[in-house]
C-alpha cells in the first residue's frame, strides 16, 4: 500500500530504534516492519506454564527474565514484535529523574515512599548495566548526568531538596541547559542512555535459550480468564498457567477500575543530525508542554533526539501540527543538518503519578498488572520486573504498598480521578453530538479522516494516499467511545483509554482486543445521510 504520512512533515516516519534494528518492509500498519529471524514465530499450539507474560516490552520481557532467574517457566505473548510498542519508541532514557517527582512523592506519601520509589529506579539502571555486562548486549549503554531544568527556581529547589532526602545524588545548578535560557535546574548524576530495542533482543534471546521459557511474536491475546489455573486465549491456541501477568498498557482485564484511574497521552519525537556538536548530557523540561533532549551515537555519527508535544489521545487537535512545532523550536535552539526520523509513542499517566504494578483486583487474583508508567518506563518497567517476580514467587517487598493498584491514595488522586472522569465523560457525549453536524465522505481528501453518520451509526471515513476510502466502524472495541483520526499518523485513536487502530480497522495499540469492523465501500455512503 501507498504510503500515506503527510508529505510535508521531515523524517522517515520511524523511531531510530525500529529503524536500525527491522528491515523497511511496509505493510498497512503503523511502523510494521519485518524482521527476518528463525525466533519469528507464534504460538500455534497450546502449551502450560507457571506464568504467562502478556506483552513484549521492557516491562513484559523483565518480568520473564527476572521469573525465569527464579526457576519459573514462562511463556511470553507479545501482538507483533519484541519491543516495537512503546518500548521501541521512546526516547530510552534509564533514569530516576521522573520530572518533578520527589517533591510530590514526599509531600503526598511520605518520606519513606518516596526513598523506596528513588532505591527502585536507581537499581533498575543498575539491574540493566548488570545484564548488558553478562549477557554482552551491545546496545549503546552510556552512562550521563540528566538535568530537570525549569523557570521556576522554587520548586527546583523543593525538587533538589526532596532528590536529596531520599539520597540521590541530587545538585541544584544554573546555567543549564547551554540551548534554553532557564533560571535552574537539578543535576542527577550516574544516569544512562542505551538503545532499548538492542537491549530486549538480548534478553529474548536469552530466554529463548532456556527450555523452561518462551517469546512469541505475532500472537494477539484475545481473552483472559482468570481462573486457577488462568487460562490466555489467543486466536490460534491457549496458554494455561498458574499467573498471569499484564504488561500491555491498559490492562486487557480491569477489575479495579483502571479506566477511571488512569488515561493515555501521547508525545512526539524527532531524530535530528546536528551541523555542530550536541548537547552532553539529558535534559527535561518540566511543565504541561515539556520538552526532552538527548544524544544517540550510530554507525552515522550523533543524532539529537528531541521529544515533546505531549497531549491525551483522541485529543488537541492537529497531530502533525505537534510534529511541526517541535521542529520550530528545534530549529530556534539548534543547528539543525537534516530531520533524519520522527516518531509518536503512548502512555498511560495514574491519577496519583506512581505506577500500577501488583495484582489486577477483585476475582483476579491470579492476574498481575504493570502499567502507568507516565512516560518514564524504561526504569520503571524494570522496576516492575522485579517486584513482580518477587510477588509472584511468595516475596513481600516493601514497595508492595507504594506500588499497589488497589491503594487508596484520596490525598495525591481524587481532584485528578474528578477531572480525568469528567473530562472522559464530556468527550463522550461531545464526540458522539458532533458526527451529527459532521460534513460527507464526499469532501475528504487524500490523507484526510473524519467520523460521519449514516442512516444513525457512525463511521470513521479516511482516504489513503492515493484516493481510495476506508470505511470502518467508529465505536471503540473496549468501551463504546467514538475514535478520532490521527492525522499524523494516519490512525484512528480513541480519546477514552487510548485503543487506536489503522486505517481498515486493525489494532495498533490496547486496550482493545478486537478490530474496528469494517463498514459500507464508498459507493454505499449517502453524502445526504440521515
Amino acid at each position: 500500500m501507498a504510503e500515506c504520512f503527510p508529505s510535508d512533515l521531515p523524517g522517515e516516519p520511524t523511531s531510530l530504534w525500529l529503524a536500525s534494528t527491522l528491515e523497511t518492509d511496509h505493510d498497512d500498519r503503523e511502523d510494521d516492519r519485518t524482521e527476518t529471524t528463525a525466533h519469528d514465530e507464534p504460538l500455534t499450539s497450546n502449551r502450560s506454564v507457571d506464568v504467562a507474560v502478556i506483552g513484549g516490552g521492557i516491562a513484559g520481557l523483565s518480568t520473564a527474565v527476572e521469573l525465569r532467574d527464579r526457576g519459573q517457566s514462562v511463556a511470553v505473548l507479545e501482538r507483533d514484535r519484541v519491543a516495537t510498542g512503546t518500548t521501541g519508541k521512546s526516547t530510552a532514557k534509564l533514569t530516576s529523574q521522573h520530572g518533578v517527582i520527589y517533591d510530590h512523592l514526599r509531600r503526598e506519601f511520605g518520606r519513606r515512599q518516596a526513598t523506596q520509589y528513588a532505591r527502585l529506579q536507581e537499581n533498575a539502571i543498575d539491574e540493566v548495566e548488570r545484564r548488558i555486562d553478562d549477557l554482552e548486549i551491545d546496545c549503546g549503554f552510556e552512562r550521563h548526568p540528566s538535568y530537570l531544568y525549569s523557570n521556576e527556581p522554587d520548586e527546583i529547589q523543593r525538587e533538589t531538596d526532596a532528590a536529596q532526602a531520599v539520597g540521590l545524588s541530587a545538585t541544584y545548578v544554573t546555567s543549564v541547559p547551554p540551548f534554553e535560557r532557564a533560571q535552574a535546574a537539578v543535576r542527577f548524576d550516574e544516569q544512562a542512555w542505551f538503545h532499548p530495542r538492542q537491549y530486549l533482543l538480548g534478553i529474548a534471546a536469552e530466554l529463548r535459550r532456556d527450555d523452561g521459557a518462551a517469546v512469541y511474536e505475532h500472537t494477539r491475546v484475545t481473552d483472559v480468564d482468570p481462573g486457577s489455573p488462568c487460562r490466555v486465549h489467543t486466536r490460534e491456541a491457549t496458554v494455561t498457567a498458574e499467573r498471569v501477568v499484564l504488561a500491555t498498557g491498559f490492562p486487557i482485564l480491569d477489575r479495579a477500575g483502571y479506566f477511571a484511574r488512569m488515561h493515555p497521552k501521547r508525545s512526539y519525537v524527532l531524530g535530528i543530525r546536528l551541523d555542530g556538536d550536541p548537547p552532553e548530557g539529558m535534559y527535561y523540561r518540566s511543565g504541561d508542554n515539556y520538552r526532552s533532549v538527548r544524544t544517540h551515537h550510530d554507525s552515522d555519527g550523533t543524532l539529537l533526539l528531541v521529544g515533546g508535544e505531549n497531549h491525551k489521545t483522541g485529543q488537541g487537535g492537529s497531530t502533525a501540527d505537534r510534529y511541526r512545532r517541535l521542529e520550530r523550536w528545534a530549529r530556534e535552539r539548534f543547528p539543525v543538518a537534516s530531520i533524519d526520523y520522527r516518531w509518536s509513542t503512548q502512555d498511560y499517566q495514574t491519577v496519583d503519578k506512581v505506577p500500577f504494578v501488583g495484582r489486577v483486583g477483585p476475582g483476579g487474583e491470579n492476574v498481575f498488572i504493570a502499567t502507568g508508567f507516565r512516560g518514564w518506563g524504561m526504569t520503571n518497567g524494570v522496576a516492575a520486573g522485579r517486584l513482580l517476580a518477587d510477588l509472584i514467587t511468595g516475596a513481600s517487598p516493601p514497595e508492595r504498598d507504594l506500588f499497589s493498584p488497589l491503594r487508596f491514595t484520596p490525598k495525591a488522586s481524587l481532584s485528578k480521578t474528578l477531572t480525568e472522569n469528567a473530562d472522559a465523560a464530556s468527550q463522550f457525549a461531545t464526540d458522539w453530538a458532533r458526527t451529527l453536524l459532521t460534513p460527507g465522505v464526499e469532501s475528504l481528501e487524500p490523507g484526510e479522516g473524519r467520523v460521519v453518520r449514516h442512516g444513525g451509526t457512525p463511521i470513521a471515513c479516511a482516504r489513503d494516499a492515493d484516493g481510495v476510502l476506508h470505511t470502518t466502524s467508529a465505536i471503540c472495541t473496549h468501551l463504546s467511545c467514538l475514535v478520532q483520526w490521527n492525522d499524523a499518523e494516519r490512525s484512528w485513536d480513541c480519546p477514552c483509554h487510548g485503543s487506536r487502530f489503522g486505517l481498515n480497522g486493525a489494532v495498533l495499540e490496547g486496550p482493545a482486543t478486537d478490530d474496528l469492523p469494517m463498514r459500507r465501500p464508498e459507493s454505499d455512503l449517502n453524502p445526504d445521510r440521515d
